[in-house]
């Protein structure tokens, strides 16, 4: 049921991982996304500098944010 037992974890955006995600990467395309677009890719403690050095070399603005443990509910 909805709203019952354990949240759902965050797993890393990165291909073929499975790990719990501790980092946020915000990002956006600027030659197709407006500035208040954010995307977002989750990542673990391996892959967060693969995927912000992905993005940044692309030269997208990103941002790297730490995952609060403490989520709210609605």
């Amino acid at each position: 049921m909805i709203g019952f037992g354990e949240p759902e974890r965050l797993t890393c955006s990165r291909a073929g991982c499975s790990e719990t995600a501790t980092s946020r990467i915000e990002w956006r395309n600027p030659k197709i996304h407006t500035a208040d677009r954010v995307k977002v890719w989750l990542a673990c403690d391996e892959h967060v500098d693969f995927l912000r050095e992905f993005l940044a070399a692309r030269d997208f603005p990103v941002a790297v944010v730490a995952i609060d443990d403490e989520r709210t509910t609605a």
